[in-house]
């Protein structure tokens, strides 16, 4: 009976905060176009609307138009490398004869993020996102009452592969008469973002590096200088044993669902370092992934480790002039196995050689260490005393980067220590020194 009370009260204050939120709720929504019944295939470009899938089934949502067809508007901020696009979706989960299950499949991107503009769960039901195999999932619990959303919505965490699975978990009670309110709760999906494809990224590889050439006269943009001679982390496992080490403390960030950037442990607490520019404040934090352990398993394979995926939980302290971001991650535990980088807190001196675990253009982790514009052959400190947002701030170097390689640790071969945090370029490229930083955030170390 308290159980049944409790579910009631729930209820109701759901509803009620819903209504004072302006959220939208299922009894009011027309039946969705973009869905298809689960047993078909998903419409392609030009074939019409399908119809919504009859009540109870699972649901289907449309592969989107051509990316020529529909232009991405999406607004990206200067000095992150593009990811994927944002592309509407429709598909709604709920109670009684709702269905329970919606597919989200993109062929070919490379992940699948959900976006949810209503999340109303009975007290103790939850969803999951997950592949198809349901080797990677994510959960996200109810709290009718917490969960009215507004206009803001909730993104849950990306799902690597073209296709997402959305679940809805319910103890499925005796709602005793209550089925009419019920049938008003539930989840809405509006929108996904997800990962380019093979050739859409071949393609903004191609609009990237005509941009860099256009921008190098201001010389700051991360650049490959001479030929591009990074490689994957995973060729240096056996010939370079610390330098593969070092590359599982760096992760992959993903902001806002289309852009990306370089994150790393900086000491064994729950702290990353990465630029401004890819975190600058709290506004954008919400939606930032880091996934670690997305590396190649073998020396210029395709097969890709399962990365482990935490959010970014608090910014701690940035700076634009040094251009850094410290920051915490959630569910800390899961990546403290990938280790950390120490500091190395000096000045490094002229010709002292480098190496810089990246990921470029969001690629699985990979090392610059060598390079054709320096004289023995490893990337090195061409100048010790360059200037970056202020004077005499940065180190500068030769070592090859590209868009998403911004807040990437620089360490120096010498201490395997980090020495400085990579930001921009031109040929030379540059990073802040690590001792200037570290005076920063030494209270928070």
């Amino acid at each position: 009976m308290r159980r049944t009370v409790a579910l009631v009260m729930g209820i109701s204050a759901a509803l009620a905060l819903a209504t004072t939120a302006g959220a939208a709720v299922l009894g009011d929504r027309d039946p969705a176009p973009a869905v298809s019944a689960g047993s078909r295939e998903p419409a392609t470009a030009g074939q019409g609307a399908p119809q919504a899938a009859p009540a109870g089934e699972a649901a289907t949502v449309a592969q989107p138009e051509a990316t020529a067809q529909r232009p991405d508007t999406t607004v990206r901020k200067a000095g992150r490398a593009e990811a994927g696009r944002v592309e509407a979706a429709h598909a709604v989960l709920g109670y009684l004869d709702a269905d329970r299950t919606a597919t989200l499949r993109y062929p070919g991107a490379e992940y699948v993020k959900v976006h949810f503009s209503q999340l109303l769960l009975l007290p103790g039901d939850y969803l999951t996102v997950s592949d198809p195999k349901r080797t990677e999932v994510h959960r996200i619990d109810g709290d009718p009452v917490g969960s009215v959303l507004g206009t803001a919505g909730r993104w849950a965490m990306s799902v690597t592969g073209d296709t997402a699975v959305v679940e809805l978990h319910s103890s499925r009670l005796d709602l005793l008469g209550l089925s009419g309110t019920v049938a008003k709760l539930g989840v809405v999906i509006d929108k996904v973002t997800r990962g380019f494809t093979e050739s859409e990224r071949g393609a903004a590889s191609d609009a990237y590096q005509r941009e860099k050439r256009q921008a190098a006269r201001t010389g700051r943009e991360e650049s490959i200088c001479g030929s591009d001679e990074k490689a994957d982390a995973v060729c240096y496992r056996t010939t370079e044993p610390v330098v593969y080490r070092r590359s599982k403390a760096v992760a992959r960030m993903l902001i806002g669902g289309v852009e990306l950037c370089t994150a790393w442990r900086v000491g064994p607490k729950n702290l990353l370092l990465t630029n401004n520019h890819c975190v600058a404040d709290k506004s954008e934090t919400g939606d930032a992934e880091v996934w670690f352990n997305y590396q190649c398993a073998e020396c210029g394979g395709y097969d890709v480790f399962r990365p482990t995926k935490v959010w970014l939980s608090e910014l701690l302290a940035t700076d634009r002039t040094l251009d850094f971001s410290l920051f915490s991650v959630t569910d800390f535990a899961l990546v403290e196995k990938f280790g950390y980088l120490e500091l190395d807190l000096r000045r490094p001196e002229k010709g002292e050689e480098l190496y810089i675990p990246q990921h470029p253009a969001g690629a699985p982790a990979m090392v610059a260490v060598s390079s054709d514009r320096d004289r023995a052959g490893n990337c090195a400190v061409e100048s010790n005393s360059y200037d970056g947002y202020a004077d005499d701030t940065d180190i500068s170097y030769y070592c090859d980067t590209e868009g998403g390689s911004s807040g990437s640790p620089v360490l120096s071969r010498r201490t395997n220590k980090v020495i400085a945090l990579h930001h921009f370029g031109g040929c030379p490229n540059s990073g802040v020194r690590m001792e200037l930083i570290s005076k920063k955030i030494a209270d928070l170390r």
